[in-house]
């Protein structure tokens, strides 16, 4: 799938990836590639990009918002942090 991870400043990421997992205000889920379309609300937490089934890259994301449509994944964020 297709993801883009966009601050107001810059482009934290953007390429095609396995899945990403996300800090939800609820709790924490996954999102896959074929994910079903949907918009949630994110907030503190670590985002874990899954590059491939074994890599990953881990960001501090300090809240915002994901929409899935058409297996391209945006989310928009306050500000990140890479670990």
């Amino acid at each position: 799938m297709k993801l883009n991870i966009l601050t107001p400043e810059k482009v934290i990421y953007e390429g095609d990836v396995y899945g990403v997992y996300l800090p939800g205000v609820q709790g924490y889920f996954e999102i896959l590639d074929k994910h079903a379309p949907m918009v949630a609300a994110l907030g503190e937490g670590e985002m874990k990009i899954l590059t491939d089934k074994t890599s990953t890259e881990v960001y501090t994301i300090q809240g915002g918002f994901l929409e899935m449509n058409n297996n391209k994944a945006v989310v928009l964020i306050e500000g990140a942090e890479k670990k």
